[in-house]
């Protein structure tokens, strides 16, 4: 065993605190083995090489499963070895048997700060002092210089969905990796940046609102309001108007509607009194 203070063997009565809590403030990657295991004695001489390299940046923590099976079985360890990194207490990636350095290094680096974290902190900052063109540079020069960095990209994507540069916006989200197009809040860009689409060449809301005082089941008109109303923050607005469609012409775009419903959730983060009541008469209009 590596005397190494990066490196520890764990067991069931530290694993809360080595980690769990450990987690909470440092990455900690988990690798499960045992002494039988061929693979395991392969892969474990790297995971030690990588802990003291990275100095500290995660914590390698080793569980013998021929000792903790009640940890091996908690987290459905089927085969050996298995490797799951902890943030914040949940793991949140993971490989199994014998990887090669650039594969084990590449999951670690997803997950460990860079010092791009810092400016895109400071970005987010400036955003909430209303100073976006600070912001904006700053996410821009950390997209210069790491291409693939897509917490930048969707600071950025949303800062200029704000600022209504929807063309800028949708090259930004069309560059995403595929993780981050797997995300609650991608999805919910991406819905945004179809209700401005919808908006392109509409007549202004004032003479959205007389078509449709004209013809109440002028479903463009109304979708086009809904559109614009989120896009301006107005959810409960949107939604009233999303749902009217949903009652009067399901059909409308290919069930547009009731997708716009499930997006201005997503943007709201799928919690809190608006959704729990439009949720509700959505599922009421589609019965």
């Amino acid at each position: 065993m590596s005397q190494s203070p990066h490196i520890a063997d764990v067991s069931q009565s530290d694993f809360a605190q080595q980690v769990i809590d450990r987690s909470n403030s440092q990455p900690v990657l988990v690798d499960f083995w045992a002494s039988w295991c061929g693979p395991c004695q392969m892969l474990m001489p790297l995971l030690a090489k990588l802990a003291d390299a990275y100095g500290g940046k995660f914590f390698l923590a080793k569980i013998n499963t021929d000792v903790e099976q009640h940890l091996a079985s908690q987290y459905n360890v089927r085969s050996l070895p298995t490797v799951k990194l902890f943030k914040n207490g949940a793991v949140v990636d993971e490989f199994m048997g014998v990887q090669p350095e650039r594969v084990v290094r590449d999951l670690l680096d997803r997950h460990l700060p860079r010092p791009s974290d810092a400016l895109i902190d400071r970005a987010i900052a400036a955003i909430g002092t209303g100073d976006h063109a600070s912001a904006a540079k700053q996410l821009a020069s950390v997209i210069a210089a790491e291409p693939s960095n897509d917490r930048a990209k969707l600071e950025l994507a949303t800062l200029y969905l704000a600022q209504r540069q929807f063309e800028q916006a949708t090259t930004l989200v069309e560059s995403l990796s595929s993780e981050a197009n797997a995300l609650p809040r991608t999805a919910a860009l991406r819905g945004q940046l179809d209700f401005a689409r919808a908006l392109v060449g509409a007549p202004p809301e004032s003479e959205l609102e007389i078509l449709l005082m004209g013809d109440p089941a002028n479903s463009a008109a109304r979708y086009q309001l809904g559109a614009g109303a989120a896009l301006s923050g107005r959810h409960e607005h949107a939604l009233e108007h999303f749902l009217a469609v949903v009652r009067q012409d399901r059909k409308f775009g290919d069930d547009a509607a009731r997708k716009a419903m499930l997006t201005v959730f997503a943007v709201l983060d799928n919690h809190g009194d608006i959704v729990k009541k439009y949720r509700a008469l959505l599922s009421s209009a589609l019965n």
